[in-house]
């Protein structure tokens, strides 16, 4: 069943698997037409229009069923724990999962076009908070959430090789702290909660029967405080560009942890570790402004 030329895809999302340079994910990438045409054909769905420029990992699509021209979107996606957090949330904070195969995921449809961002940052932040209380629940038993600890050791391993780069000479106290801040934050008595993975106000969209849900989430079970250390670095931009930004990011922490009743100390902890190695990233991939923004955000907490 071949596929209308605006159903090709996204390039952003051919650059990003391309990049990876394995043969499993060039075969994923070539397979995606004939998987689209399945799911398509399988959950009797009427194609609108791909989302672009789309995601760096999946290919979204707008349809609608065949039969009551309800609104669904398609997401095509490598297999991962994402499904499972979903059924875990059962729509609760969390956009609905309809249906699922090999990757593929079947959900209801938001509102795409207004993300949590385009609300005022107060307003925002109180939103995002709210929401994050709905998402934190107790993992269940048996899940397949990878714990909080194996990807904060990777981040550790990234910040270890990356930090010897030349551009990132001056940044060598930060990063010594973030991981010193590593060994307070991942010491187990964060709990075992299951997390978004990547809260910010990207990953949250307006809906119909609730104001707004979170949407792609890369779950995990840990410390709550790691989901809030995202949205601490949320908008660091706009921060930056505010009178007395120093003053401005520690009332942001703090007003965070307290809406949420976590220790300052850990979301620290864990905004430092992901501030470094975020930044770290950046320069390896040659953007220094986003990784000094970084830095320098960090320094300010």
């Amino acid at each position: 069943m071949a596929q209308p030329a605006q159903f090709s895809v996204p390039e952003r999302l051919v650059a990003s698997v391309r990049s990876e340079g394995t043969p499993d994910a060039a075969a994923w990438l070539a397979g995606l037409p004939e998987a689209l045409a399945q799911r398509l054909a399988q959950w009797r769905l009427v194609p609108e229009r791909t989302v672009e420029p789309g995601g760096r990992g999946s290919v979204v699509v707008y349809a609608h069923r065949a039969d009551d021209l309800a609104p669904v979107v398609l997401k095509l996606a490598r297999p991962s724990a994402e499904a499972a957090a979903l059924r875990v949330w059962a729509g609760r904070g969390a956009v609905l999962l309809l249906d699922e195969a090999d990757g593929a995921l079947l959900l209801e449809r938001l509102h795409g076009e207004i993300p949590l961002r385009s609300l005022a940052e107060a307003k925002a932040m109180l939103e995002a908070t709210s929401l994050l209380r709905r998402l934190w629940v107790p993992a269940p038993s048996g899940h397949p959430f990878e714990p909080l600890a194996d990807r904060a050791a990777r981040a550790a391993a990234r910040i270890a090789e990356r930090r010897a780069l030349p551009a990132a000479g001056d940044a060598g106290p930060l990063v010594d702290e973030a991981l010193e801040a590593l060994a307070l934050a991942a010491d187990g008595s964060g709990g075992d909660w299951l997390l978004h993975g990547d809260f910010r106000h990207g990953r949250v969209l307006a809906a119909d029967r609730s104001p707004w849900l979170a949407v792609a989430p890369r779950p995990l079970v840990g410390d709550r405080a790691y989901d809030l250390a995202r949205l601490v670095l949320d908008r660091i931009d706009t921060l930056a560009a505010s009178p007395g930004p120093r003053g401005a990011a520690r009332r942001r922490l703090a007003q965070l942890a307290e809406a949420v009743e976590l220790p300052a100390d850990r979301v620290r902890a864990w905004t430092l570790l992901r501030a470094a190695d975020t930044a770290l990233g950046a320069f390896a991939a040659g953007d220094a402004a986003a990784a000094e923004l970084r830095l320098e955000f960090a320094a300010w907490l």
